[in-house]
């Protein structure tokens, strides 16, 4: 009898800036983080004395989310910002988390990003499409909270919904990353390919283009073709020319 316990999901720590955060997004949003890992602890930051954050005090109970109030005594201070690294720091240094999700689109918590992944602990970024760069290459993964919304979180498919970006957008991305991966044969491994994808871009996402799944956004793009083996591994390489001869380089990256 087989006596092995299965694996715990990486623990998580999910601190949102509220005053950078639609409530809107909140179901999409720990779906997303149920596929990374567990919300051990949930805090949202702000002050919720008014009626400005009646969005999201509504969600709270829902979701299990601990408001962290912060009165705003002087105008221009943001006391949230403040006590969110403070709260993060004192999480990382418990040791007790395998990674952060900070939930803002504001590029202040760069630093903090950096700061949590040079211990060696990844950090998973949820901003809107105008997160500065600074902050979105700071996280291991950044992940565009329009893709989180309810009308494109309902969508199966996505293709139906209008994407935040063309296809095309994410061509030479693709290209780049098939280019250099090493392979002697034309054809790479589509997990693979995902994962290097990843590495270069880390807010690279197929909803963003209108698709699912990596393999529909590939296929849509005319550079690259798609086929699975017969174990049914997805494999994509660069289209070849029409005058391409058999054992000949693949196109020209």
């Amino acid at each position: 009898m087989d006596k092995s316990v299965p694996s715990r999901p990486a623990r998580l720590a999910v601190l949102i800036d509220a005053d950078n955060a639609s409530a809107k997004i909140v179901d999409g949003l720990f779906e997303e983080i149920a596929k990374l890992g567990e919300a051990s602890v949930r805090r949202i930051y702000d002050d919720f004395s008014g009626t400005r954050l009646q969005g999201w005090a509504s969600v709270l109970a829902k979701h299990a989310i601990l408001p962290q109030q912060q009165f705003a005594y002087t105008t221009g201070k943001n006391a949230s910002d403040i006590s969110l690294v403070i709260d993060a720091m004192d999480l990382l240094h418990s040791a007790r988390f395998e990674g952060f999700c900070l939930v803002s689109s504001d590029s202040d918590f760069t630093r903090l990003a950096a700061r949590i992944r040079e211990q060696g602990v990844d950090v998973f970024g949820f901003g809107n499409q105008k997160t500065p760069e600074s902050f979105r290459q700071a996280c291991r993964r950044f992940i565009y909270t329009e893709n989180l919304l309810p009308d494109a979180h309902a969508s199966k498919s996505l293709n139906t919904s209008r994407p935040l970006k063309s296809p095309m957008e994410a061509e030479r991305l693709i290209r780049r990353a098939i280019c250099e991966m090493d392979s002697e044969a034309d054809w790479v491994s589509l997990s693979h390919l995902g994962s290097r994808v990843a590495a270069l871009s880390s807010d690279f996402d197929p909803r963003t283009y209108g698709h699912k799944k990596l393999s529909d956004l590939v296929t849509s793009i005319k550079s690259f073709e798609v086929k699975r083996e017969n174990g049914g591994v997805a494999l994509a390489r660069l289209r070849p020319t029409p005058k391409r001869q058999t054992g000949a380089p693949r196109p020209a990256c």
